[in-house]
C-alpha cells in the first residue's frame, strides 16, 4: 500500500509522468482497428447472437431434473421437429431451458412430451411460452431511442457545464468508443444478447461519462488561465491531470467491477442465474473499457481539438522560449563554472597575474 501511494504521489505531484497525450497517435489508430474490427465481425457473423426475446420462437423450461445433459434435450425437440436446431442451457442448478424456432401448438404438446420422458420429470415440471418477434423488435427500438436520447443529453449538459463543445465532443467520442467496442466484443464471443445485456449497455454509459467528468473536471482545474502561464503548455497540462487523476481512476474501476465480478462469477456460473449473467457480463466488459476510453481516448482527443487554437499557440511558443532561455542560462553558467575551474588550475601552477584571475575565477564559483 505505501509503494502505491508514493506511486500516487509521484503521479500528483509530476515527478513520474506516462506521456498519454503526446502518444495519442497510437492510441487513436488503436481505438480505429478496434471500432474498425468491432463493427466488421457483426456483419462478417451476420448479426449479433440474439436471444430468443429479439429473434421470437418457443421456450420450454425444466425443473427439478437429475441429468443435466444438454443432449437429452436436443435429441427430445429433433425427434419431433426435424430440421430443427434448438438450444439447450443449464439455466440453473437443477432446472434445463430448450428454446426453438416458432411451433404450432401440436408440435409445442409433442415437445413437451418428450422433454418429460426424456428427463424423466412430472408433468408440472415442464412449462413452455412463446415469445413473438414484435417483443423483440419493441425493445431494440426503445433502447436505441433510449441511446440517442442520453447521447443528446449528455452532449448539451457537458457542453454547459464546461463551457466549452470540445470538451462534450471528446466525452461523446469516447462514449461511442466504449458502445461499439463492447458491442464487438459481445459479437465476437458469441455472447448472447437479451434484454438484460441491452439493460447493462446503457448502464455502462452513466459509469463512462462518470469517469470522464472527473478527468475533464481536473483537466479544467489545470487549465485555468492557461494563456498567462509559461510552465506548461496546453497539452502537458492536460497529460498532467490525466496522470493525477489516473490512480484514482484505477481505484473506481476496481471498486465498481468487484461487485460486479461477484454477480458475474457467483450468481451467473455459481448459482446458475442467466439473467445475472446477461447484466454483469455486458457491465464488466462496459466498465474496464470505459476507463482506457477516458485515459487513451477523451482526454487526448480534447488535448487534439484544441491544440491548433492561436492562443493556445502562442502560449506554447512563449513556453518553449522560456525553456530555451533557461537551457541557455544554464549553458552559459556550466561555461562560467568550467573557465573558472581551468584557471584556477593554472593559476596556482604559475603564479602572479594568473594567480589574481584564479582568485577572481574562484569567487565567481563559489557566488
Amino acid at each position: 500500500m505505501a509503494s502505491f501511494a508514493t506511486f500516487g504521489n509521484d503521479l500528483y505531484s509530476g515527478k513520474r509522468s506516462y506521456d498519454f497525450v503526446g502518444k495519442r497517435k497510437i492510441w487513436f489508430s488503436i481505438a480505429a482497428v478496434l471500432v474498425l474490427l468491432s463493427i466488421l465481425v457483426p456483419l462478417l457473423k451476420g448479426g449479433f447472437n440474439l436471444g430468443i426475446e429479439f429473434r421470437g420462437g418457443s421456450e420450454f423450461t425444466v425443473s427439478n431434473v437429475q441429468d443435466t445433459d444438454t443432449v437429452r434435450g436436443e435429441h427430445a425437440v429433433t425427434d419431433v421437429v426435424s430440421g430443427t436446431i434448438p438450444r439447450v442451457a443449464n439455466v440453473a442448478g437443477n432446472t434445463m431451458r430448450i428454446q426453438t424456432d416458432k411451433l404450432t401448438d401440436d408440435q409445442t404438446l409433442a415437445v413437451k412430451a418428450a422433454l418429460l420422458k426424456a428427463y424423466g420429470v412430472n408433468e408440472d415440471q415442464v412449462t413452455s411460452t412463446f415469445i413473438g418477434p414484435t417483443w423483440g423488435a419493441d425493445v431494440t427500438k426503445q433502447a436505441l431511442l433510449g441511446l440517442v436520447v442520453f447521447v443528446l443529453l449528455a452532449a448539451v449538459l457537458m457542453a454547459l457545464y464546461f463551457r466549452t463543445w470540445r470538451m462534450s465532443a471528446a466525452a461523446v467520442a469516447g462514449l461511442l468508443v466504449v458502445v461499439i467496442v463492447t458491442a464487438g466484443l459481445y459479437a465476437a464471443s458469441d455472447f448472447e444478447v437479451t434484454p438484460s445485456a441491452i439493460i447493462g449497455f446503457l448502464t455502462i454509459l452513466g459509469y463512462s461519462l462518470y469517469d470522464t467528468v472527473v478527468v475533464f473536471d481536473k483537466i479544467r482545474e489545470n487549465t485555468s488561465g492557461i494563456a498567462a502561464s509559461t510552465r506548461r503548455t496546453f497539452a502537458e497540462e492536460v497529460n498532467l491531470a490525466v496522470n493525477q487523476t489516473l490512480v484514482r481512476s484505477i481505484n473506481t474501476m476496481m471498486v465498481a467491477i468487484l461487485p460486479v465480478a461477484a454477480i458475474l462469477f457467483i450468481g451467473a456460473y455459481l448459482l446458475g442465474a442467466g439473467t445475472l449473467r446477461d447484466l454483469s457480463l455486458s457491465l464488466f466488459i462496459g466498465i474496464i473499457v470505459s476507463t482506457f476510453s477516458t485515459i487513451f481516448i477523451a482526454a487526448p482527443l480534447y488535448a487534439w481539438l484544441r491544440s491548433r487554437e492561436s492562443e493556445l499557440v502562442q502560449q506554447a511558443r512563449r513556453v518553449q522560449q522560456r525553456r530555451a532561455a533557461l537551457k541557455a542560462a544554464d549553458t552559459d553558467d556550466d561555461a562560467v563554472a568550467a573557465i573558472a575551474v581551468s584557471g584556477g588550475g593554472t593559476g596556482g601552477g604559475t603564479g602572479n597575474g594568473k594567480s589574481s584571475r584564479s582568485g577572481t575565477g574562484s569567487s565567481a564559483v563559489q557566488g
